[in-house]
């Protein structure tokens, strides 16, 4: 049976994923833009628990994680605004393992899903240590993405592949998050055709994808597509409906003839 965050992917071509830190500038707007790129057509939302070291991420979204942290958002807080947008969209979490351990890993799958929580990204958990965290959350219903890197090799990337829920994260290019480089298209069509081989999830291409062109690069072939670091850069020093309006405006330019907002 498909997750409700695959069902939800399912549902659009390709579906767009925004990805947004809790708690930049402040969990008040973090919401009032959750909304605001449901309404212009996001099929699924990526929602970051500040970190103070985020190996996965780029300057931009560890930027954003600091302010965040420097306004005190926990993870409570987090799961408390997933909770206030649990009926808009399917949300997954972006988070790290310490913070999860931290918690409490069966009191963070138990507390994810009663909050609404679609899924969880764990990045820095590896293929190996999967039997330790997967579990758990499968228990609770949970749904686990995991990431297969452009340098995973192609056995490697089949097992993970395999063992994903929710959907696969396709990382479109070396190094961290960021809008600066794009992605490898040529190679991002061969590693998906390789992945479709292995599983049936959605495969969502994300680190990098910042505009229209690399939007409709990845489109023939990728079911979904992560906006993050051009996300937050876009509003990034605003807040409130100054915010909102501004990630309408990337939308529209992301989406094209796909823009449902107003």
């Amino acid at each position: 049976m498909s997750s409700r965050l695959e069902s939800a992917l399912r549902k659009h071509k390709p579906a767009f994923i925004p990805y947004l830190m809790a708690g930049d500038p402040d969990l008040e707007t973090t919401e009032a833009v959750a909304h605001a790129v449901r309404a212009c057509g996001a099929a699924a939302l990526e929602l970051g628990v500040p970190y103070g070291d985020p190996l996965a991420d780029g300057p931009t979204i560890a930027a954003a994680g600091q302010r965040a942290l420097e306004r005190g958002t926990r993870m409570c807080d987090v799961l408390a605004l997933a909770s206030r947008l649990r009926d808009a969209i399917p949300i997954v979490l972006f988070t790290y393992y310490n913070l999860v351990h931290a918690y409490g890993l069966e009191l963070f799958a138990q507390d994810a899903v009663r909050s609404g929580v679609a899924g969880a990204i764990v990045p820095d958990v590896t293929l190996e240590e999967l039997d330790d965290v997967q579990p758990i959350f499968e228990k609770h219903g949970l749904a686990m993405p995991l990431l297969v890197a452009p340098t995973t090799p192609a056995q490697r990337a089949g097992t993970i592949a395999r063992r994903a829920s929710g959907f696969v994260y396709v990382v479109s290019r070396l190094g961290v998050t960021g809008a600066s480089a794009a992605p490898n298209v040529d190679a991002l069509r061969g590693q998906i055709a390789g992945l479709r081989e292995a599983t049936r999830l959605p495969l969502a291409v994300g680190f990098g994808i910042s505009t229209r062109k690399h939007v409709e690069a990845v489109a023939p072939f990728a079911d979904a597509f992560i906006v993050g670091s051009a996300l937050i850069d876009a509003y990034s020093g605003t807040s409130g409906a100054d915010a909102v309006r501004r990630v309408e405006l990337l939308a529209y330019e992301l989406l094209g003839s796909s823009f449902r907002g107003g």
